[in-house]
């Protein structure tokens, strides 16, 4: 294992700390919204909206964290390798792996669970127009 091999993740991890931010912001601004929203008038539409929003806030911490650690023992690899304590370098570096991987598996299962947020969306448009037809 040379410098470089730990240095192939740098890109990649940070481009998913990048995505994993986005998915953060626009949860935030979909809470803020349903809040004034629920201020207004309590519909039911929102109130199922509210589990579903902590799970995907505490899915995405766990994202942003095993996203940040890997990156932290991908540098930490990076160092040992630097400093010449090869196999050190290499369980740094398989941990690292291991933890972008449940980082990922994590993003998969909000993934999932924001798609059923815009069914319980689309169940109320759907009620909606029965109810106008």
């Amino acid at each position: 294992m040379n410098l470089t091999t730990p240095a192939l993740l740098f890109p990649a991890i940070s481009l998913l700390l990048l995505a994993y931010t986005n998915r953060f912001v626009v949860l935030a601004q979909l809470i803020r919204h349903l809040h004034v929203q629920y201020k207004d008038k309590r519909e039911d539409v929102v109130i199922r909206q509210i589990a579903n929003l902590r799970i995907r806030i505490t899915l995405i911490r766990r994202m942003q964290s095993f996203g940040v650690t890997s990156f932290i023992l991908c540098s930490v690899s990076m160092l040992l390798v630097f400093v010449d304590m090869i196999l050190p370098a290499q369980y740094v570096f398989g941990l690292s792996l291991l933890l972008l991987v449940l980082s990922l598996v994590f993003s998969l299962w909000e993934i999932a669970i924001s798609t059923k947020a815009i069914e319980i969306e689309l169940e109320d448009i759907e009620q909606n127009l029965k109810r106008h037809l």
